[in-house]
């Protein structure tokens, strides 16, 4: 079977599949498939929307701490 080609997401596109989820109580499974999404990528959505709101685990980056750590890294 032949890779889907990689596609890219807005973040309010990400934003409204994680809140399908966590607020409104629909599975992840489910929300992955009716997106047509991998399950994989989405369980990262919903990890990083938790982290940034401070429920990660301990640790745990937020998505701008992981944007600058990345931009500090490619400069060097």
């Amino acid at each position: 079977m032949p890779r889907r080609e990689r596609r890219t997401y807005t973040p309010e596109f990400k934003a409204r599949a994680v809140n399908l989820a966590l607020e409104e109580g629909k599975s992840r499974a489910q929300v992955a498939k009716d997106l047509d999404l991998t399950r994989s990528a989405f369980e990262i959505w919903v990890r990083q929307a938790r982290a940034d709101a401070g429920q990660g685990p301990s640790g745990a980056l937020t998505t701008v701490e992981s944007t600058k750590r990345t931009l500090r890294s490619n400069s060097s």
